[in-house]
């Protein structure tokens, strides 16, 4: 486990400020990732476009955001994190500011791409705060915090948003969500510094070569491949759920009625919150235990989810909501890979081991939610779209895959992860598995 420096940040009230100002950027780039959920409708009729092509936002906003964490990463590395939450902020509100005025399907699209780079370059930008900032037994509560905190700018999103299109219409409401980047960056510059006073710069410059070797040195360390596979096994279940699957199948697959679906919806993102902050606190004391909690969720959400798939008939309600809740915690779930990632990589290189990790859950994501979406055309006759409850039972079971490979993977790099630990720091490896009195989170 290596550090920068041999003493621990201090945390304290400057600490607090500077995570607030990261975390406040990374509620207003969660805002306007989710914002589209409630404007899709209202974006239809103002570009007049098919479902497909509104569809095309979305994916191309989460297409870029993954593509961009490896870069981001390498960036944070260099340039640190301050630069890059303020270049997010402006990128943001630039790209906001141009879906409030076009009213052309292309320049909608171009404004969304770089919505996703700038909304890529915030979340591991305030984790690497987090780790520069605050001891390292508190990162683990503070980074469930973050995530949080961060999922409440959706819930901003679904109401105040949606009262504001109809009120004020499309381009006051969406110039006006862009004019808070522009506040936010304003207060980055003002009151976040990469590291506290006194401690060294977390960036550095580095040629080419030596930035290629650093990635190369994050990837092959097996505690990144297991934060790696931890974001991607455990994170996608609830993405597939919350944002594309889960209400038609509990409609149409289940015959909950829209009510009930709308209910278990309302039970995944409360449990994505109540969650966090619980898996944060237990891993904080119980750091050696992270990829069995991980490994855990899993086989939870996979019994969950045979227990559903295989009932005869629809399921019951209760039994929709123990899988709604066992997917859930997927989501805090997944940020013990970035904790994965903290503690095996030296500060240098931290940024690019978080942007490794951060890919897993998104890519993940995309191709299960992709995959479902051909099972269910390729299983149901003709061209319709009213798909049979036994299509999305058989679409639903490729999750499995996605599970199962994960499983594999996180066990083989769980082995190599503690043996490379007590192979190169045998003090902190006694100390996490309880053989010395030392605190292990303090290593």
């Amino acid at each position: 486990m290596s550090t920068s420096v041999d003493t621990a940040p201090p945390g304290g009230r400057r600490a607090l400020v500077v995570w607030l100002t990261g975390v406040s950027v990374y509620f207003l780039a969660i805002f306007h990732r989710s914002s589209l959920g409630v404007a899709g409708i209202a974006a239809a009729e103002r570009f007049d476009i098919s479902a497909s092509q509104l569809s095309t936002f979305t994916v191309l906003q989460l297409l870029v955001y993954a593509g961009m964490q490896v870069p981001v990463g390498v960036l944070i590395d260099r340039y640190g994190p301050q630069r890059l939450l303020f270049v997010g902020a402006v990128l943001m509100t630039a790209a906001q500011l141009g879906f409030a005025f076009t009213a052309v399907y292309a320049g909608a699209v171009v404004a969304r791409v770089f919505v996703g780079i700038g909304d890529a370059m915030v979340f591991i930008s305030v984790l690497r705060l987090v780790a520069s900032w605050f001891p390292p037994m508190r990162s683990p509560v503070l980074t469930a915090w973050t995530a949080l905190l961060g999922q409440c700018g959706a819930l901003v999103a679904a109401i105040p948003l949606a009262h504001s299109l109809a009120v004020f219409g499309w381009t006051p409401t969406f110039a006006v969500s862009a004019a808070v980047g522009l506040v936010l960056g304003v207060l980055v510059i003002l009151l976040v510094r990469d590291v506290p006073p006194g401690f060294p710069p977390s960036r550095s410059v580095k040629a080419a070569r030596e930035v290629g070797r650093d990635l190369k040195l994050s990837w092959r360390d097996p505690g990144t491949r297991l934060g790696l596979w931890s974001h991607f096994t455990a994170q996608f279940g609830a993405n597939v759920l919350g944002l594309l699957w889960g209400y038609p199948f509990f409609v149409h697959s289940e015959h909950t009625g829209t009510p009930a679906a709308g209910l278990l919806m309302t039970l995944l993102v409360v449990t994505f919150m109540v969650g966090g902050p619980l898996i944060g606190g237990f891993i904080a004391r119980h750091p050696w235990h992270r990829s069995t909690l991980v490994l855990s969720i899993i086989l939870a959400m996979m019994l969950s989810w045979a227990a559903v798939l295989l009932y005869p008939g629809d399921a019951p309600v209760w039994l929709l909501g123990i899988m709604v809740v066992t997917t859930g915690l997927g989501g805090p779930g997944s940020m013990i890979g970035f904790d994965l990632a903290r503690t095996f990589n030296p500060a240098t290189r931290l940024g690019s081991a978080t942007g490794i990790v951060n890919v897993g859950g998104f890519v993940a994501s995309l191709l299960m939610m992709l995959a479902i979406g051909l099972l269910l055309d390729l299983l149901t006759p003709g061209s319709g779209t009213e798909y049979p409850p036994s299509a999305y039972k058989q679409a639903m079971s490729v999750q499995y895959v996605g599970w199962v490979l994960g499983l594999v993977l996180i066990w083989r790099y769980r082995r190599r992860a503690r043996a490379h630990l007590a192979r190169t720091q045998p003090a902190t490896y006694r100390a996490m598995t309880g053989q010395d009195d030392a605190a292990p989170s303090e290593r």
